[in-house]
């Protein structure tokens, strides 16, 4: 089992963090883990993407070329990326800032209001986090448990209460998609 994931969006919406949690959680489940992360020139406000290939062998490389999975949230995002998933893929798209639809129809396409759904709670910065429970729920990559797991080891011992909304978050996207 080979799984490739792009995490990609405007430097600032948390797609890095995305990443890195899912990459964490693939340890945690003692499986073969890369993360590779791209800022923009900007950083903040400009693009940043991150692959993640988790696997039940060794990876031979970092890079995923033609990844199963893309989730994308913004526009640019989704321009960039939708021509390189690969046929049958499947694509996560913010659908609070993304008004475009893939021009493939070989894709299956999961749209998620994280935006809105993030407005819904007190911290409203966490629509990546909705974003990571909609993808774990529908591609059961790792398991909500050790997701959760990812989260308290990251989040808990700076700040309990930040750990609290993302798990919040972390339920609401779970619990988005039936």
């Amino acid at each position: 089992m080979v799984i490739k994931t792009i995490f990609s969006g405007f430097g600032g919406q948390g797609v890095i963090m995305m990443g890195y949690l899912l990459a964490t959680a693939g340890m945690y489940e003692e499986k073969h883990v890369t993360c590779l992360p791209s800022y923009g020139a900007e950083v903040r406000g400009g693009t940043a993407n991150c692959t993640v290939v988790i696997s039940s062998e060794e990876i031979a490389s970092p890079v995923a070329s033609e990844p199963e999975y893309a989730v994308l949230m913004n526009n640019p995002s989704l321009f960039r990326f939708q021509n390189q998933v690969q046929s049958g893929g499947t694509i996560f798209l913010n659908s609070s800032m993304i008004e475009s639809r893939p021009i493939r129809g070989d894709l299956e396409i999961y749209e998620i209001p994280a935006n809105d759904l993030a407005k819904q709670l007190p911290n409203n910065k966490v629509s990546n986090i909705i974003m990571l429970g909609a993808f774990i729920k529908k591609t059961e990559v790792v398991s909500l448990d050790t997701m959760t797991h990812a989260l308290r080891e990251t989040f808990g011992h700076k700040n309990p209460t930040i750990f609290k909304s993302n798990k919040t978050a972390l339920l609401l996207g779970y619990d988005y998609l039936k």
